[in-house]
This record gives structure tokens, C-alpha cells and sequence, in this order.
């Protein structure tokens, strides 16, 4: 088995540090299905009394004082304060740049702190197998993360800092990472066949071409009982991301799928039947890639359900082909009134569309007093997603449709050149094993944590 440290395999769970650097799950927010009515109100008080036979006069003994129990914990004698949660949240408020309500705060506090007791149990894990984290090595990977930020490591010193985080929040979280990628390495052993992997191959060949969604979820269940609560539960949910709330994190905090340890990612899935529940697959059908969908009624509950991308299986993927473009902007005066807006951009609508081939650019751009710029090697899937669907299907020569706003200008994209990216193939043989070894791996390492969770000595204070 070849499992690099690189892979930082996270038994199960994806880092915050990853999340926080690859803007994972941030984009448009819009629903692209209905919203199924809301169900209609029940008494789930009576049934759920009944259910688990309670008294009908309750009565509550001892003094019940909600700030007794605070973000903080004991774990095996290593001492989790309320400071080392802070700097972690303040870490992931900085580098996703969330604006929380003190109640998504405290949740967020009591999530951090479940992360924080795995990695403290991961470290010390490590160092009963005689592990450890050359310092050297977190500096290695402390001054990696800085140039991903486009930062120095003193930058990033400072950037911590001021976010009200700490160096050493972010060099704990890459030692925990580190040292439980070694235990997996030293630890697990996991052989997958040729015959195995062949047969992976053979079905990719079978569904080359179809359709493939790159989905995640967020489930909650919901007995006959309890639909309106989860239902509203579910459109709070959704109101938080559209207040920028990281769709991983949500799932991981909230989510009661088997995928809430992995941020609710379900993988690249197609929409055979079997995969995905039908009420699911009809969503995802009708998505665009950064749009989320829901609550969506299950037979057991809802589920809401991202769209990160799709593709078409063992085909090249054309997002990846790079553009040569000419960007003609219009710009209108302070003051300009709405209606004269209009007026001047529906003028330049008629004029840009009418443009023959790149040469005729210049020429339309000097009539319409408009800036012209040229762009060379823009890969169309670093563009916003909504630009992106636009320019995907334009042949050189073509023109988007005009886009921008009053204060920014109006701007249209001529294609000027297109490289394809070269034909994708069917990974390797190797390729297939080594995934399917990091499936099985990220499996055995759930079943690992849980058991050194359930021997360890917790105090929470």
C-alpha cells in the first residue's frame, strides 16, 4: 500500500485547515427546485411522551445552570481550554471570512471542540506507538500553507494574530494530522486485488460518457411526529448558508448521515437507479454546479442536497480548456439614472452581438466608445460558475451575452481561441487500487477513533 503523509488521510473527517483553504462549498446558493410545502403541524409532545412513557407531571430535580458546562475538557490529562477553542474558531472566521450570529458561534464552538478532543487523541495515539512530529516538519508544512495564501510564513504569523488565532492552533491541527496519517500507515494494511481493480475499470468503461454529479448532503430524519420541526430546522439550515456558512461544516455539525463525518460529501455519484434516492436524483438532475437544493422529503426525512460539479465519466473535462478572450466594457458616469442604464446597455447588447469574429472586436469597440482588453489563457473553470455555464458552449468567433452592473461596468467576452484539454483516460490500474485502499483505509480509521474515544477518560468542564 503507497499512502503518502501528503494525503493527510483524516480518519473520516475533512480538515478545517483544507476547508478553510480551498473555498470549498462557497459558491451561489440558489435553490433550483421548489420547496416542497411545509407539513402540516402536528403535536409531537403526546406521541414522544407516550413513546418513551414519562410522566404527565414532570417535575426536574436539582438546579440545572447552563453555563456550568463550557467548550473546555480534560482529555487524558491534556487540557483543552477555552482559549484553544477560540483561536480555532477565529482561525476558520478569518480564512472562510464567515459572519456568525452568536448562536451559530456557539455551535460552531461545540463542534471545534469535538474536533479538537479527536486531534488531541490522534497526537496522543502517535505517541504511544512512538511516533512523533519532527518540528522541522510542521515548519515545513506551516511555510506550504502560507504560499497557498500567497503569504510569507511571518505574513501568516501576523495574519493569525490579528484574527485573533495563533500559530499554534495551525501547527497543532498539522502535527494531529500528521501524526495520525502514521499510526494509519503503521497500523492498517489493506491489499486490493488486480481482479478487483479490473473490475472497477470494466464498469467505468461501461458508463463512459454518461453523466456524473459531485453531490454532497446534509440528512436529518423525521418520524410522522417530528416533520415540521426537521422541516424548519432543515430552512434555517438554508439560511445560513446563505449568510456564507460552509455547506461541510453545516453537514458536519447538523447532518445524520453515514457522510457527516466527511462533510456530507456523497462523491461523484450517477444517477443510475439504486444510487441516490429517486426524490434526490430528480434534484440533482435539474442543478447547476454551486446550487443548493431543498429540504427535499425522503421517505424518512429530507435531505438538502449541493452541487459541487458534474462531468461526463472517463471523457476530458472541458472546463479545463483554456481561452483566448477580448473583454469589451462600457462604464457610465456618476449619476447615470437607472432607465439611462438600460438605454446605453441595451445599445451596446445589439452592437456586441453583432460582432463577426474576433477581428470585428476592435472595430465594434471604437464605435460603442468602449474599453477593449485581450486575455489569454483563462481555463474556463477558474471563472464564476454562472460564466462559466455562458461560455461553455461558445464556438470561436462567438460572444457572451453583456453582463456587470452600473458601478462596475457592462462588459461582454469574445472568444478569441479555445485548447481543449487532451482526452481523458481511464485512470491506471494502480490508480483504481490506491483509491480503493484509501476508501478502506478511511474506513478502518472511523472504527479506530471510535474505539480510542471510547477508552479514553473525557472530563468536560
Amino acid at each position: 500500500m503507497n499512502i503518502g503523509v501528503t494525503k493527510a488521510i483524516r480518519a473520516g473527517r475533512l480538515s478545517i485547515l483544507a476547508l478553510a483553504i480551498s473555498s470549498l462549498a462557497s459558491g451561489a446558493m440558489a435553490q433550483t427546485v421548489s420547496e416542497p410545502a411545509a407539513p402540516a403541524q402536528q403535536d409531537p409532545t403526546a406521541a414522544l411522551a407516550a413513546q418513551l412513557d414519562l410522566p404527565a407531571d414532570l417535575k426536574i430535580f436539582g438546579k440545572a445552570d447552563p453555563n456550568i458546562r463550557k467548550p473546555t475538557a480534560i482529555v487524558n490529562d491534556t487540557v483543552l481550554t477555552g482559549t484553544d477553542v477560540d483561536q480555532r474558531l477565529n482561525l476558520i472566521i478569518a480564512l472562510n471570512k464567515l459572519n456568525l450570529k452568536p448562536e451559530e458561534r456557539d455551535q460552531y464552538r461545540m463542534m471545534i471542540l469535538r474536533q479538537l478532543i479527536d486531534e488531541t487523541l490522534q497526537i496522543q495515539e502517535a505517541k504511544a506507538n512512538e511516533i512523533t512530529v519532527d518540528a522541522k516538519e510542521i515548519d515545513g508544512s506551516f511555510g506550504a500553507v502560507a504560499r497557498r495564501l500567497q503569504k510569507t510564513p511571518e505574513q501568516l504569523r501576523a495574519f493569525l494574530r490579528q484574527a485573533g488565532a495563533s500559530e499554534r492552533t495551525m501547527r497543532k491541527q498539522i502535527e494531529g494530522e500528521i501524526a495520525w496519517s502514521r499510526v494509519l500507515r503503521r497500523k492498517v494494511d489493506i491489499n486490493v486485488s488486480d481482479e478487483e481493480a479490473k473490475s472497477v475499470i470494466d464498469r467505468l468503461k461501461a458508463a463512459q460518457g454518461s453523466d456524473e454529479y459531485h453531490v454532497y448532503e446534509i440528512y436529518l430524519n423525521a418520524t410522522d411526529d417530528r416533520k415540521q420541526e426537521v422541516y424548519a430546522g432543515m430552512q434555517r439550515i438554508i439560511q445560513q448558508m446563505k449568510e456564507g456558512a460552509p455547506f461541510d461544516y453545516l453537514a458536519k455539525t447538523y447532518s445524520e448521515s453515514s457522510t457527516k463525518g466527511r462533510g456530507g460529501d456523497l462523491g461523484w455519484v450517477r444517477l443510475a437507479p439504486g444510487i441516490l434516492p429517486d426524490e434526490m436524483a430528480k434534484a440533482v438532475e435539474e442543478m447547476q454546479p454551486g446550487q443548493v437544493a431543498g429540504p427535499i422529503p425522503l421517505a424518512t426525512g429530507f435531505s438538502i442536497v449541493y452541487l459541487a460539479d458534474k462531468r461526463k465519466v472517463g471523457m476530458a473535462d472541458p472546463k479545463l480548456a483554456k481561452l483566448s478572450l477580448r473583454q469589451i466594457t462600457i462604464t457610465f458616469p456618476k449619476g447615470t439614472t437607472e432607465a439611462q442604464a438600460q438605454a446605453r446597455a441595451g445599445s451596446f447588447a445589439q452592437a456586441t452581438q453583432a460582432i463577426k469574429g474576433c477581428g470585428d472586436a476592435a472595430n465594434v469597440a471604437a464605435a460603442q466608445n468602449a474599453e477593449m482588453v485581450e486575455k489569454d489563457g483563462i481555463v474556463i473553470g477558474e471563472l464564476p460558475n454562472a460564466l462559466q455555464q455562458i461560455i461553455l458552449p461558445l464556438q470561436v468567433g462567438q460572444v457572451t451575452q453583456p453582463f456587470g452592473t452600473i458601478e462596475e461596468g457592462v462588459r461582454v467576452l469574445v472568444v478569441c481561441g479555445r485548447d481543449d484539454p487532451p482526452a481523458a483516460n481511464l485512470p491506471s490500474l494502480d490508480q483504481v487500487k490506491e483509491g480503493l485502499e484509501d476508501q478502506r483505509v478511511n474506513l478502518r480509521a472511523n472504527r479506530m477513533l471510535r474505539d480510542i474515544r471510547r477508552d479514553a477518560l473525557i472530563e468536560y468542564r
